[in-house]
């Protein structure tokens, strides 16, 4: 009975720092909160701004997004999504503040950071199965507080790098329905990206039956 409940296979996806101030805990949210957060990013998705492919350089992203509390396109902030409709972005929720919190506490420890942790927008990612986003540093923020990544769906091969080049040294790892990463501190403007999404693999009951969504919770120093 013991072997049975406390066998190897609970060591499987153990949490782990990758690099000084990027922590992956996997499985950290449970089945109903995916679920209930998928909910609502069907509801952002509808508006005032929807989910949108952003232009980088020409060439639109496979990825799509729809962002709450301020407005990201490539490389600025706004509050009004002037390369889409020019309507006003949703505001940041209070509740998002809440987990981002709970994300510090459970990846750094509770303590002042953790408390004082305010973020005030979130980059709302949709991956379907053939979407990919490449190498890049989360820079456009003028703070450098850590970002909160939440994973909901499929799977993906997420590949975290260093902090001056796309290239190696880099490592990859499986971001799982549930999991959190956070990085911040040394590794803040690490590179990084999500090199394939793995078709059919979210879990029944996270509330999206294909692709993936990916929550980034930031602190964009902006007033």
């Amino acid at each position: 009975m013991t072997a049975a409940l406390f066998g190897d296979d609970l060591l499987e996806r153990p949490r782990r720092a990758l690099a000084p101030g990027a922590v992956h805990v996997p499985g950290w949210l449970s089945v109903a909160q995916q679920a209930w957060i998928a909910a609502r990013f069907r509801e952002w998705s509808a508006g005032p701004v929807p989910l949108r492919a952003a232009s980088v350089r020409g060439h639109e992203m496979s990825v799509k997004t729809v962002c709450l509390g301020w407005h990201w396109q490539p490389y600025r902030y706004s509050r009004e999504a002037a390369d889409v409709n020019g309507a006003r972005v949703l505001p940041f929720p209070e509740w998002l503040v809440r987990v981002g919190r709970l994300a510090l506490a459970e990846a750094y420890g509770p303590g002042r950071a953790a408390y004082a942790y305010t973020p005030d927008t979130a980059l709302v990612n949709y991956y379907d199965g053939a979407a990919r986003m490449g190498m890049h540093q989360d820079k456009d923020e003028v703070s450098r507080e850590p970002v909160v990544s939440l994973s909901i769906g499929d799977s993906c091969l997420f590949r975290f790098g260093n902090t001056e080049t796309r290239a190696k040294p880099y490592e990859d790892l499986t971001l799982a329905s549930g999991d959190l990463f956070v990085f911040g501190g040394p590794s803040r403007l690490a590179f990084h990206g999500v090199m394939k999404t793995y078709p059919g693999t979210a879990p029944d009951g996270c509330g999206i039956g294909s692709g993936r969504i990916n929550l980034t919770l930031r602190v964009t120093g902006l007033d």
